[in-house]
């Protein structure tokens, strides 16, 4: 659902009819003007060209004047918990996954955030990309703990549910969309070995087909995430998932099958970083 709405509002009103009569004019009734004078349009056009140039030239002195004024006396505006830091994203990957994240604060919010949208996407419904998922970005300590907590909730029975084969594929003609797109993340407690950070997320998941008994819909979840430093990235040592926070829904119109397959295939994600 997105938002959006149309309004229409047409007033009519009937006014009577007049009819006015316009005779010719005569010629030789109208006054004569005298012939305009060269010397004097010339001053005209010069002063006029005077009077922009002066207009323009303040004009630009004015903007100087404040850019110096709001200066170090300027009151500064306090950070935006939301708005982007500056920091760089990361640029290297493990298994198509973002990874050397900085052993900052910062750092451990962009590894949420991207570790949320690994352990929320497509791969998570076939066995083999989940074992990978899993084992790249959790903790050698509990890596094996998140597997099968991993492997309990999603198994051949939930694929079955959705529409899905064993392997986490959709039917022929039908596109499998699972995404999780964060909208942004808080810490909970940091130190320079351990990090508790929440992600708020919206997603997208269902099977997009004309025949589909799961339609594309979307949902609102937090992912809780503890982290740890090991080696030399976060690691994920524990998840959870609560339910919102959840705006009102939109009243867009809801866009066919065809649209959201087309707009999953042409529209890539994101690597995320604070």
């Amino acid at each position: 659902m997105s938002y959006g709405d149309d309004y229409d509002d047409a007033r009519a009103g009937n006014v009577p009819a007049q009819t006015r009569t316009h005779l010719p004019e005569d010629p030789s009734t109208r006054p004569r003007r005298p012939p305009a004078s060269p010397g004097r349009s010339m001053v005209t056009i010069v002063a006029v060209v005077v009077l922009l140039v002066a207009a323009i030239v303040f004009a630009n002195q004015a903007r100087d004047d404040d850019g110096e004024s709001s200066g170090d006396d300027a009151p500064q505006a306090q950070a935006d918990p939301t708005s982007p830091t500056g920091e760089l994203p990361v640029d290297g990957a493990t298994n198509g996954i973002p990874s050397g994240f900085p052993q900052t604060e910062q750092g451990a919010q962009s590894a949420a955030a991207n570790y949320a949208v690994a352990l929320g996407g497509t791969g998570m419904f076939n066995p083999t990309q989940r074992a990978e998922i899993v084992a790249t970005v959790s903790s050698a300590e509990t890596r094996d703990d998140l597997l099968a907590s991993y492997d309990a909730d999603y198994g051949p029975q939930l694929n079955e549910t959705i529409g899905l084969d064993a392997n986490g594929v959709a039917p022929e003609g039908s596109t499998f969309v699972n995404r999780t797109l964060p909208v942004g993340s808080t810490v909970g407690s940091y130190s320079d070995t351990t990090a508790e950070v929440s992600v708020w997320c919206a997603g997208l998941f269902g099977v997009a087909g004309l025949d589909s008994r799961n339609p594309v819909r979307t949902s609102w979840f937090t992912m809780h995430l503890t982290l740890t430093w090991e080696g030399s990235d976060w690691k994920v040592v524990t998840t959870e998932q609560s339910e919102g926070p959840t705006p009102v829904n939109g009243d867009n119109r809801i866009s066919g099958a065809e649209e959201i397959a087309e707009a999953v295939e042409e529209f890539g994600g994101f690597t995320y970083a604070r």
